[in-house]
């Protein structure tokens, strides 16, 4: 008991003294989280609005795979990712492996089927008068799909809270691709595995009391847009 006092007592300490190497590990951890939930936004998003106002050959199929990977495990995707980047793997003489531009990638991974197919979820939530409305008026088809997308705005905006939130908070896929290299490669989640294995409780109790901030906000984020939302779009993550 008197170690867990004496360690947030040190961790409160750096944090309030905004230890550098406490707000390394921070500001990486948001880059790599950050720039994974872009790419997978950018990827995502299209392909939601495109599997809910199109039909085609095998969209069932392509819905099914994403809906599954909501759920994908985070060390296979590093596993998988370790095998492809590595120097004997195909994609080897880019030299990714255990930089955080390996890191962006599991993430983005991650990130993608989660902000698809919810973002496709929040879409085709969408009251059908929006889209008659659309037609009624004589708008094209890009107008009218933009006018669904736009309706659709807060569960799309769920989506990507979510997806932020998961890939925010992961550490297998990370750990195996990016090696957790001191002041290049460490994150949050996995300093703090390390730094506990090695018995400095006091960084990695900092850590968890940011990780644990980051995870209050980002769910106080979505409920606020989930409740602002929810008529329009119909769409809840939970009750």
């Amino acid at each position: 008991m008197e170690t867990i006092f004496q360690g947030l007592v040190s961790a409160v300490r750096l944090i309030a003294g905004f230890n550098p190497e406490l707000l390394g590990i921070i500001f990486l951890s948001l880059q790599v989280s950050g720039l994974a939930l872009g790419a997978a936004s950018a990827l995502g998003l299209p392909l939601a609005a495109l599997l809910a106002l199109k039909r085609f050959p095998l969209r069932g199929l392509l819905l099914g795979l994403l809906n599954t990977g909501m759920g994908l495990p985070p060390v296979v995707v590093g596993l998988l990712l370790y095998l492809i980047l590595s120097r004997s793997g195909p994609l080897g003489f880019l030299e990714l492996l255990y930089t955080p531009g390996a890191m962006i990638i599991a993430q983005t991974i991650l990130a993608f089927p989660i902000v698809t197919s919810l973002s496709h979820a929040a879409i085709v939530g969408v009251d059908p008068v929006i889209r008659l409305a659309a037609q009624t008026l004589g708008a094209t088809p890009r107008q009218e799909a933009a006018a669904v997308v736009r309706e659709a705005r807060y569960g799309i905006g769920a989506a990507v809270i979510a997806a932020f939130g998961r890939v925010s908070a992961e550490v297998g896929a990370v750990l195996m691709v990016g090696g957790n290299i001191a002041h290049y490669t460490r994150v949050m989640t996995t300093a703090i595995a390390l730094e506990t294995d090695k018995g400095n409780f006091d960084l990695g109790i900092a850590l968890g009391i940011i990780l644990l901030t980051l995870s209050l906000l980002v769910t106080v984020a979505l409920r606020a847009v989930q409740r602002r939302g929810r008529a329009p779009t119909g769409v809840r993550l939970w009750d």
